[in-house]
């Protein structure tokens, strides 16, 4: 019989075999030492990352007119998706912040050296990111949001400005939603259908991880040796640390104040769930155990939970925007970069956009950092910092994913007038 390993105990392979082969081969410096295994390590992780990157307009398109045009249309539905898709944003939001403020009160990418970039082997200089972002205050912020409104949407798409293609997508999805039934019915299935093609396509691309991170970590390990991990086991234990601050604070918070419903019978209702979630790192691959949990265990009827959990696996992803954030503001604090109110609230918007684009399979997070990334003006090599760690924090923030889209579930359905919600 033939073994297969599951996706992330191949990546974890590829991170030990990577850090092997980065410390086997070291990188020497000097312009006589020619062409060097770090050559070829960069070739194909380079090739990784621009996979990546191929499949985000697409995805993210496809994704997020899906999700948006198949909500449906008529006054109730209506009510009910505007309660669900406010929550969905403000958990999402309450998620990023908490990111943010733990971040900046650590600083993982400065240690007692100063910041980290030049001992993880991270090439971009310092002082030519610092001169793009200089100058940038609070005003920008206007601009920010005038840029969300694009003037062409294919040059917006071809220019990779994520922040206008996911608007006008939102924007799309909705004008979908007023159609007569039978061009709306042609629209969703055509989407759909891109969307799961596309799914298939990053599923293709996320194949090809364990090579593409056993290149990136072996690599970095070849130009810094042991002393990357002092850094990414402080920005991983930042992201856990918000991620477990939203997770056991801010969600039970809200399902106590306002579902007014007891939170710890909630957590027991759906612990099948977020095991599930965990273990295989996707949301949507949970959706079927979710939807059971929320409404035999949790008491929420089939109208609510066919409606809320499967848009939440498309556009609620509380954990993938912490994650997006945190790992945005440690790669600027690695290379030195202070960024200032403005770019921090484009960081915010962006991530809080791009986990609504996020699709609910492993290491989806990934695919969208670039968006992230660009939003505050860095480069994508940072990247290949965090894909080390990334396999644990995205089981995680997975859970957290889901746990998300549970709760909103039962304070909808108490918003809703339904008596019976975790009553057993």
């Amino acid at each position: 019989m033939r073994l297969r390993l599951d996706l992330h105990w191949q990546i974890l392979i590829a991170l030990l075999l990577g850090v092997g082969a980065g410390l086997l081969w070291p990188l020497d410096p000097s312009p006589a030492a020619g062409l060097q295994p770090a050559d070829a390590f960069d070739f194909v992780g380079q090739l990784f990352l621009r996979g990546l990157r191929m499949v985000i307009v697409p995805l993210v398109a496809a994704s997020i007119i899906t999700g948006v045009a198949g909500v449906g249309s008529g006054r109730g539905l209506g009510r009910l998706f505007a309660r669900t898709f406010g929550l969905y944003v403000a958990t999402s939001l309450m998620a990023i912040l908490t990111g943010l403020l733990l971040v900046n009160l650590v600083r993982p990418g400065v240690d007692a050296q100063g910041p980290v970039a030049g001992r993880l082997g991270l090439s971009a200089p310092p002082a030519d990111l610092a001169a793009k972002l200089e100058g940038r205050g609070a005003a920008d912020i206007v601009g920010i949001v005038q840029r969300m409104v694009p003037e062409n949407v294919l040059a917006a798409a071809s220019a990779g400005d994520m922040l206008a293609l996911i608007f006008f997508c939102i924007i799309l999805g909705l004008g979908i939603t007023t159609l007569p039934a039978n061009l709306r019915e042609r629209q969703i299935e055509f989407w759909d259908g891109l969307n799961g093609a596309m799914l298939k396509v990053t599923g293709w691309v996320m194949a090809t991880a364990p090579l593409g991170i056993f290149a990136l970590v072996a690599r970095l390990t070849a130009s810094s040796g042991f002393e990357a991990f002092g850094p990414l086991a402080r920005y991983g234990l930042v992201v856990l640390g918000a991620l477990a601050i939203h997770g056991a604070l801010t969600l039970p918070l809200m399902v106590t104040v306002l579902g007014r419903l007891p939170a710890w019978r909630h957590v027991r209702a759906v612990a099948p769930a977020l095991l599930t979630a965990f273990s295989t790192r996707s949301s949507s691959a949970a959706l079927p155990l979710s939807m059971e949990c929320v409404e035999k265990r949790a008491g929420v009827s089939n109208r609510v939970t066919s409606f809320v959990l499967p848009l939440g696996a498309t556009v609620n992803m509380n954990g993938t925007a912490l994650y997006e954030c945190v790992a945005a503001m440690f790669i600027a604090q690695a290379y030195g970069i202070e960024l200032g109110f403005a770019t921090q609230f484009a960081v915010v918007l962006t991530a809080l956009l791009a986990s609504i684009g996020a699709a609910g399979i492993p290491a989806a997070g990934l695919v969208m950092m670039s968006i992230v990334l660009d939003a505050a003006g860095l480069p994508l090599e940072g990247i290949a910092l965090i894909l080390a760690i990334d396999p644990v924090l995205d089981m995680c923030r997975t859970a957290i994913n889901v746990f998300g889209d549970t709760c909103v579930a039962v304070v909808v359905a108490r918003a809703e007038g339904e008596t019976g919600v975790l009553t057993r």
